[in-house]
């Protein structure tokens, strides 16, 4: 394996490694930010409706 086949495989591995711990970071930090936050809106917005027909 000479120098320009070596300097290859760490580019692919430096992509395919930041790819993988972006995924793990996006599975475990940002998905369940926004389902956490949705949720919370929904709630609100449906306990607003109800104390707006309860009227």
């Amino acid at each position: 394996m000479d120098l320009s086949q070596f300097s290859g495989f760490l580019v692919f591995l430096t992509v395919f490694t930041m790819g993988f711990w972006l995924m793990i970071f996006l599975i475990t930090f940002i998905i369940p930010y926004w389902l956490i936050g949705y949720f919370r809106e929904a709630w609100k917005f449906r306990k607003e409706g109800k104390a707006t027909t309860e009227k």
